[in-house]
């Protein structure tokens, strides 16, 4: 399935007979509600997901900071959205896609025609295209999800992944190697794993890098096709940016939700360094 639209290419559709519903999932680590920053401006009609709230569950630790919600929850959610069966649906961010790939992991994972926006609000805005401002309250649709669309691991699997394949962890360098961590208890990576920043997937302009580059950079990391891939980050969110990346490449990978936030409240093995 295809993973990007262009915001040429989404002007297009939503000009069409038939037009995509879109998400505005503007989040970030260190601002994680973006209600402000939709009511400021957005693209027509889109509805506003608060990622922390709508695309996640609220857990012990142990679960993570960014656990999955169940289905019906995360139905719940879709149908306040304004999803209806059948519905195409465009997610989108403010320019990087980390947190529109945590809604695109999850409607793919729930059985929805799904696509980001490649570059978000700031690619659109650049390009001319309209914005709208205030508040959107969608009329209610009656969406009906599936579930397990996309492969999932747990602790236990991510602990015996890399005897059996590539466990990358998508977080950036310093976190990795454990010479810092600012949300959880213990600095440093899962026993194995390879360390791929998110970060390296986009470029400059927060567009994702071409497949062509992104083959070239997994392959570098050991991605080759032959062997299973699975992904982790600091909760579950830039992870599904890498899965994305992946896809583009042509390549699937597994994720792990929990990632370092649970591991490193279960007490698990630590390694640090490169």
């Amino acid at each position: 399935m295809t993973v990007l639209i262009s915001p040429a290419e989404l002007a297009l559709a939503l000009a069409s007979s038939t037009p995509p519903r879109l998400l505005d999932v503007r989040w970030a680590l260190t601002k994680p509600n973006g209600a402000d920053e939709h009511a400021e401006g957005h693209l027509p009609g889109a509805a506003y997901v608060d990622l922390d709230t709508e695309l996640a569950d609220i857990g012990e630790p142990t679960r993570g900071r960014h656990p999955l919600p169940s289905r019906d929850a995360l139905e719940a959610s879709a149908r306040a959205w304004g999803l209806n069966d059948g519905d195409a649906v465009v997610v989108y961010d403010a320019g990087h896609g980390f947190g529109a790939a945590r809604a695109w992991w999850l409607l793919r994972h729930a059985g929805v025609d799904v696509r980001i926006l490649d570059g978000g609000y700031a690619a659109w805005v650049l390009a001319g295209l309209p914005v709208e401002t205030g508040a959107v309250a969608p009329e209610p649709g009656s969406i009906g999800l599936g579930w397990d669309g996309m492969p999932v691991i747990e602790a236990d699997d991510a602990a015996a992944w890399p005897a059996r394949g590539l466990l990358l962890d998508a977080r950036a360098g310093e976190r990795f190697r454990g010479e810092i961590e600012p949300m959880d208890p213990v600095a440093g990576h899962i026993p194995g794993a390879v360390n791929a920043p998110t970060s390296e997937n986009v470029g400059a302009g927060g567009t994702f890098l071409a497949a062509a580059e992104l083959e070239a950079r997994f392959a570098q990391l050991g991605v080759d096709g032959r062997s299973e891939v699975a992904v982790y980050c600091g909760s579950g969110v830039t992870a599904a940016h890498q899965i994305a990346a992946l896809e583009i490449a042509g390549f699937t990978a597994a994720l792990y939700p929990g990632s370092w936030s649970a591991w490193a409240h279960q007490g698990r093995p630590v390694e640090t360094g490169e």
